[in-house]
């Protein structure tokens, strides 16, 4: 969590502020949010919190409170707003809960995820995302419980099982490691497909009984690695 006195920190260490101007472009897009039918008054806050623009290139730092994607570095992307707070939404979050993030990216949703008071563990392919996102996370005040640059296919047995699993990439199946590690009664919230995703949660609902449900079309970046 971070404190409402942090904009003095931000311009130290980032050169940006986080003024009254954005945050009155977060409250326009919480708005909008809640007008494409996102509910949970948590997800909504968390999004109304996190400041946006500090996680995008400089180049697209006037579009960082549209709701769309845009690009970050390694040629991915940060993820449209309403996609972060949906996932979110369906990943029903509890303070405390042992979330694991395949696909930290720029780390929005890992800011997201730890505003809503979850303990986070999160995986990330590419190096130069993860390098990047290592410093910076914790110069904003954002500390997840582990950063791990690896296979997210793979998951992170190490500190399984887990209240939830979140992720943020498209998948052309569902990683059966990833099965494995979810706790009794946790969900996991992954975009299911090839060109276009359906977005899909599966709730453990027993040691070998999984419930699956989906929730509609998006388009997400491919989850890369080896999938065995």
């Amino acid at each position: 969590m971070i404190s409402d006195d942090y904009s003095f920190i931000l311009s130290i260490f980032v050169g940006m502020k986080d003024d009254f101007k954005h945050k009155g472009l977060r409250k326009k897009l919480v708005d909008t949010l809640k007008m494409k039918g996102i509910r949970d008054e948590r997800v909504l806050e968390a999004i109304n919190t996190v400041p946006r623009h500090l996680f995008m290139d400089s180049g697209f730092v006037g579009h960082a409170y549209v709701d769309k994607a845009f690009p970050i570095a390694a040629d991915q992307t940060i993820s449209q707003p309403y996609t972060v707070a949906r996932q979110t939404e369906l990943l029903e979050v509890d303070k405390g809960d042992k979330i694991l993030e395949i696909g930290t990216g720029s780390g929005y949703q890992t800011a997201v995820l730890l505003e809503l008071g979850a303990v986070v563990y999160s995986i990330e392919r590419q190096n130069e995302l993860f390098k990047k996102t290592s410093l910076f996370l914790p110069k904003i005040g954002y500390r997840p419980k582990k950063l791990i640059f690896g296979d997210g296919y793979q998951g992170y047995a190490e500190e399984a099982p887990y209240d939830g699993i979140i992720v943020t990439a498209g998948a052309p199946f569902v990683p059966k490691p990833l099965l494995a590690q979810l706790a009794v009664g946790g969900r996991l919230v992954i975009p299911v497909g090839e060109a276009v995703q359906v977005m899909t949660v599966i709730t453990r609902e027993g040691p070998k009984k999984f419930v699956r449900k989906e929730y509609g079309e998006y388009r997400f970046v491919p989850l890369l690695g080896d999938k065995n």
